[in-house]
């Protein structure tokens, strides 16, 4: 090697390095103090082992106002390129917060558009893990307009590629909307912040203290306002959840999930034992999940946020479900506006990526009050009835024991699209419940008669014995087979394998008007 190639060889391996450096020894030690990895630890947690590819690598801020050194910004404190998780190719951008506290500028959010692009343009999933101190002060409009540019290909990638964030320190600011427009969020319990306006803007406005954990931390957003998706306890954690996600989602819009190999045990037999008879009691409706899917394959999505809805991905024959389910410990499985809108976004997330649904039902109403009613719980509910008017997977249904009023239309009922409806012998299917029905219909009579008391126990008994099973609907076509709970999985196993061809044309038009 003559002297120039050695020199010029030296000189680039010693650029690598300044990359690879990112912040420096002491950055990312107080990096590690926080209880956070570095964003390069992070991308060799989140992809296969040797199949991470950065590009990039060696693009700098061009601002020098206040001070800024150019030199001390390689990379501009991001870190992108792509990879295989599951043998499946990925990219990701990944925030360094050892470099400028991961501030965004120019070169930072154009790191960031050109992954995102690329990921568009391959058709594969987009990952974005977030660790930054928002916009970077020094460069102004520019870092601004970085981060509209960024938003804009989050909504051009909606429903085409899946897009992940992961919150694995400050996500402040504006920069919080990226998120927002993205399928899933990830939060770490401990690190994690996104919030609007941070703790010091809410005292000098509203005189109110509060810490940046309370004001926006992943418990909030877990329980309370729905942004997050997923808490894990740590970065690693995050990740490998992020890694387990990805098993259940294709790679884009014209494509289905993995299929993998079927783990076929059947616990529908004891299905009986865990769905009390009397519609009255309460029961965990994931674990009438576990007794059909395949086993330990069920995946929960919000399962902090609005409990009466539990929401998730599963597989069935080792083939991947979306199931939505009534969740009667919780309001008695009533539907709410969190949970409307909840179950509405799922089931759009579903219909975007062809997975299928499987609707579980037992559901007494919507749930009544002027709460609901001043809150918007019209707005709200007929999102859920949107959602699924307009999914065009194959849509299965399972009544098990209540189905009433408009949250048994919501439910994905035969008539806003359900492909096939089942229901066990015990299902409830009518405009109200027994009790409430008698009330109304039978006002007259009950007051009229000698003795009230025995007259409604009669009138009860016979809207019971008329009305209150499944047989009604069943011989009106609006179920399709009365089951019983020990045949559950092999009848929705059939039905989803018969579906699997199915194509359905929809008028033309540039999207509908869902109520948001």
């Amino acid at each position: 090697m003559d002297y120039q190639w050695q020199e010029k060889t030296e000189y680039l391996l010693s650029r690598r390095q300044e990359v690879l450096a990112g912040g420096g020894e002491d950055r990312i030690a107080r990096q590690h103090e926080s209880g956070k990895l570095t964003a390069r630890e992070r991308i060799e947690a989140l992809f296969d082992d040797g199949t991470f590819v950065e590009i990039n690598d060696m693009i700098s801020s061009r601002a020098t106002d206040f001070g800024m050194d150019r030199k001390k910004r390689t990379g501009d404190g991001v870190v992108t390129g792509y990879g295989r998780i599951h043998g499946r190719i990925a990219f990701v951008a990944s925030q360094d917060f050892t470099v400028g506290g991961g501030s965004l500028g120019e070169a930072h959010a154009m790191k960031i558009c050109r992954a995102m692009d690329k990921a568009l343009e391959m058709k594969v999933p987009f990952i974005s893990i977030n660790d930054s101190g928002g916009a970077r002060i020094e460069e102004g409009i520019d870092s601004l307009s970085g981060y509209a540019d960024i938003f804009y290909r989050n909504t051009i990638a909606s429903g085409v590629i899946p897009q992940i964030s992961v919150i694995l320190g400050p996500c402040a600011g504006g920069a919080c909307y990226s998120p927002a427009i993205t399928d899933f969020i990830f939060m770490n319990e401990e690190t994690s912040q996104m919030y609007i306006t941070g703790p010091a803007v809410v005292k000098s406005v509203t005189g109110e203290i509060i810490s940046s954990s309370d004001l926006g931390g992943a418990s909030v957003h877990s329980s309370v306002s729905g942004v997050s998706h997923f808490v894990y306890p740590d970065d690693l954690s995050c990740i490998n959840g992020v890694r387990r996600l990805m098993g259940y989602l294709p790679q884009n819009n014209g494509e289905i999930p993995m299929t993998v190999e079927g783990r076929k045990t059947d616990r529908s037999a004891v299905l009986t034992d865990i769905v009390p008879g009397d519609s009255k009691k309460a029961y965990d409706v994931r674990r009438v999940i576990d007794a059909f899917a395949d086993a330990g394959t069920f995946f929960e999505v919000q399962p902090d946020f609005a409990k009466n809805l539990v929401v998730g991905f599963a597989r069935l024959s080792g083939e991947v479900i979306g199931i939505v389910a009534n969740q009667s410990q919780y309001m008695a499985g009533s539907l709410e506006i969190n949970a409307s809108d909840k179950g509405a976004r799922f089931i759009r997330f579903c219909d975007c990526f062809n997975i299928p649904l499987l609707t579980l039902v037992d559901v007494p109403a919507f749930l009544p009050g002027s709460q609901q009613e001043h809150g918007g719980i019209i707005r709200h509910g007929a999102k859920m009835l949107f959602a699924y008017a307009e999914a065009t997977v194959p849509k299965i249904s399972l009544i098990m024991r209540k189905a009433y009023g408009g949250a048994y239309i919501a439910m994905n009922s035969k008539g806003i699209g359900a492909d096939i409806v089942y229901a066990w012998p015990i299902a409830e299917i009518a405009v109200m419940g027994a009790a409430g029905a008698v009330s109304i219909i039978g006002k007259k009579e009950i007051a009229k008669a000698e003795d009230p008391t025995a007259k409604k126990e009669e009138l009860l008994n016979a809207y019971n014995s008329r009305f209150m099973n499944p047989y009604i609907a069943a011989e009106h076509g609006y179920v399709d087979e009365v089951i019983l709970p020990e045949e559950t999985r092999e009848r929705i196993a059939g039905a989803f394998q018969m579906l699997k061809t199915k194509k359905q044309i929809r008028p033309v038009k540039k999207h509908g008007n869902i109520p948001l």
